[in-house]
């Protein structure tokens, strides 16, 4: 059972690194179950607003935020479309998957639910995992209690994180 975080300084660094890594596999050849953030430029005026996954099973990609208005303070996520991305990735399930990657174990895993049970399943067969976690304490919280001492940190670097990936 191996499970590792990384959590790199500087806004989406985590998330480029993790899709970075999750490219260079499958070019490889590795078979990934999971998500990625889309990295994508964000036009202006858009407030950072629009987040795409790419579900690593299919390729599909799928906005999980919304729009709320510039002046809005609320969550941006879309429970719809997170509950959209789980299912597809609980579909394709973890069997042939050489390793599991998440762009962030954030608060909807943190509270239960989320992708808890996909990583609980490739940890359980022996699957290689990757989450991205971030710096919030309630976050992070979640994922020690989620994780106990079986997660490891991985360097917020490319060559680290293929590295783990491939064992």
């Amino acid at each position: 059972m191996r499970i590792g975080y990384v959590s790199a300084p500087g806004r989406g660094e985590t998330d480029r690194l993790i899709s970075e890594a999750a490219a260079t596999l499958e070019a490889e050849g590795f078979c990934l179950n999971g998500i990625v953030k889309v990295l994508q430029d964000q036009p202006a005026g858009s407030h950072h607003c629009d987040i795409d996954v790419r579900v690593l099973s299919d390729g599909r990609s799928i906005r999980i935020t919304q729009s709320l208005g510039k002046d809005s303070q609320g969550c941006r996520l879309n429970p719809e479309a997170i509950a959209e991305a789980v299912a597809a990735v609980d579909q394709a399930g973890v069997t042939r998957a050489d390793a599991f990657l998440l762009n962030k174990f954030g608060p909807e895993e943190a509270e239960g639910r989320g992708f808890r049970h996909a990583i609980a399943d490739a940890l359980e067969k022996g699957i290689p995992v990757l989450v991205g976690l971030g710096a919030g304490e309630a976050t992070r919280k979640g994922f020690e209690a989620f994780v106990g001492e079986l997660a490891n940190p991985v360097p917020a670097d490319l060559d680290a994180i293929l590295g783990f990936v491939r064992g």
